[in-house]
């Protein structure tokens, strides 16, 4: 399980760098205004919410399956 979240961490950091890696001739609207660290921030937290449910689901089932 650690395995794979850290995984799944690692890609996400390396497709967000890669996106950050345009010039900043072409930024949008949203990437000069600075709101696209909200909405990043947004769905980052949206994300880990996620994550820690399943895992917490994932216990949850355990528990039941042992009894």
């Amino acid at each position: 399980m650690t395995r794979r979240l850290t995984s799944v961490f690692l890609l996400i950091g390396l497709s967000v760098r890669a996106i950050a890696q345009d010039t900043a001739q072409n930024q949008g609207f949203m990437e000069s205004s600075g709101k696209i660290r909200v909405v990043m921030a947004v769905c980052l937290v949206i994300l880990i919410g996620l994550i820690l449910y399943l895992f917490r689901l994932d216990r949850k089932i355990s528990r039941l399956e042992k009894k």
